[in-house]
């Protein structure tokens, strides 16, 4: 039993040196076991006591004012036109005038009226008719109402006015501008006025062209109203168209001091028929329409001027000279409102 022991204890005491032979050994690593990662979890935070946030200071953006209910009416431009002597249904000058503002009432809804002058001394007291009224333009006819025109357009300057066969281009010395002996337009007196002017020489050259070509007895005549440049050039045109055609050819002509005489202008052309006159150019208004009818009374050939006189005298007026006074008058509004 002891020997038991002591072989116990020997083996015990060989192990041990073994042991320590082969140095410490590294101790088993412990396992440990996975620490379990707490997520901490916090408690909600009590809700945020909202504090307004104000707002950036407004620009001032102005609100449009909302749109108008009722439109300001467009301005009617009104147009007055004075007759000379002959009235408004002479078939000559006067009434191609009247036409031609009728033409604007129409094209561009103007607001015209006329006035017809029964003698000179109604030709100031018409104009101021209309410009009591305030007419915008003022339309007057013939050379016989220049100075008028001229007196009433120096003194009312924002009315613009128009004359028919009376040239305002004033020089110095004009009775007009008597006061300043200065051009008118130098001094701004007459910019208001628009002259209607129309080459009376050339078309009255051409109705002599065809009188010359036409005539018989180689005579041919004027039967005139008052001698004023319109009126002289148109009978000096004739005359020269005739004789651009047949050298030979006999021209008359008579002045007559009147644009309202029919009677006269028939005793006229009467008298010129039998000098051997065989074809009338009336050219005077109402006096010289009395002409035509002498020669449509002799069945001869007649020339009319300004309007067609074809219904007037139909039988045997051969032509008649126009000098568009219509359109003239019809584009003096236009040109007024560009001025």
């Amino acid at each position: 039993m002891r020997n038991r022991y002591l072989v116990f204890i020997l083996m015990l005491v060989v192990t041990a040196l073994a042991l320590a032979a082969c140095g410490p050994s590294a101790a088993p690593a412990a396992t440990t076991a996975p620490a379990v990662q707490a997520t901490a979890t916090r408690p909600p935070a009590p809700p945020a006591t909202a504090t307004p946030v104000p707002p950036p200071p407004a620009t001032a953006t102005p609100v449009p004012p909302p749109p108008a209910t009722a439109t300001a009416a467009k301005k009617v431009l009104k147009v007055g036109l004075v007759t000379d002597t002959g009235g408004v249904n002479d078939k000559s000058f006067n009434q191609s005038a009247w036409a031609g503002v009728q033409k604007a009432q129409k094209d561009f809804g103007v607001e015209a009226k006329f006035i017809e002058s029964k003698q000179p001394t109604d030709y100031e007291k018409n104009i101021d008719l209309f410009l009591g009224e305030k007419y915008d333009v003022i339309i007057t006819v013939g050379f016989l109402m220049g100075d008028a025109t001229g007196l009433k357009a120096k003194a009312n300057q924002s009315t613009k006015f128009a004359i028919v066969d009376y040239p305002y281009f004033p020089t110095k010395g004009d009775k007009v501008c008597d006061d300043t002996k200065k051009d008118c337009y130098a001094d701004g007196g007459l910019s208001n006025v628009n002259s209607l002017l129309f080459q009376e020489d050339e078309v009255g050259y051409l109705a002599g062209v065809l009188a010359g070509s036409m005539t018989k007895t180689g005579t041919v005549c004027t039967v005139s109203g008052m001698e004023i440049p319109p009126v002289v050039r148109f009978v000096v045109g004739f005359q020269n168209g005739a004789k651009s055609v047949k050298p030979t050819v006999k021209t008359l002509n008579v002045y007559i001091p009147s644009f309202i005489d029919p009677a006269k202008g028939k005793e006229t052309g009467q008298s010129m028929i039998a000098q051997g006159c065989d074809v009338v150019f009336g050219v005077g208004g109402n006096t010289g329409n009395g002409g035509l009818l002498a020669a449509k009374e002799k069945g001869l050939m007649a020339i009319g001027v300004d309007v067609d006189q074809y219904l007037t005298y139909p039988a045997r007026t051969a032509a008649w000279v126009l000098r568009r006074i219509t359109t003239g008058t019809a584009r003096s509004r236009r040109r007024s409102r560009t001025r």
